[in-house]
């Protein structure tokens, strides 16, 4: 396999400038997770498995809450990652250059206010997975 999707990724990103690789990394993981929690067992089945916007935000708050528990604001802050809209605008830079795919049905809109980071990462409920 080519390189060449790597080296469009890294050059995407770096252009682009609003979130360091790391947070695209973590992007990807969400997704994995997403895909896994939405389709179970399927998942290990090939090819491609959609989730919508709602879905993948709902899974990278997971992820960042196993990951850094009550930190994960400070960590997604760091990347510049402050309100579920970033999840979007990181998405959509993606697609825009044909690195990830989407729907018609697809909108940015479907990352706008999925949750609010102040609740869902400094609430104990939300820690526990009760949200």
């Amino acid at each position: 396999m080519s390189d060449r999707p790597e080296k469009k990724f890294e050059e995407v990103i770096h252009r682009d400038g609003r979130y360091p690789r790391e947070a695209f990394a973590f992007l990807h993981d969400g997704l994995a997770r997403a895909v896994k929690d939405v389709y179970s067992d399927e998942a290990k089945a090939e090819g491609p498995h959609h989730v919508t916007g709602r879905q993948l935000c709902r899974a990278l708050r997971d992820e960042a809450l196993e990951r850094w528990g009550l930190m994960a604001p400070t960590v997604l802050g760091r990347w510049g990652i402050r309100k579920t809209i970033d999840f979007g605008n990181m998405v959509y830079l993606l697609t825009d250059h044909g690195l990830m795919a989407k729907s018609d049905a697809d909108s940015i809109d479907d990352f706008r206010d999925v949750y609010d980071f102040t609740r869902a990462f400094g609430s104990d409920e939300v820690y526990r997975g009760n949200n």
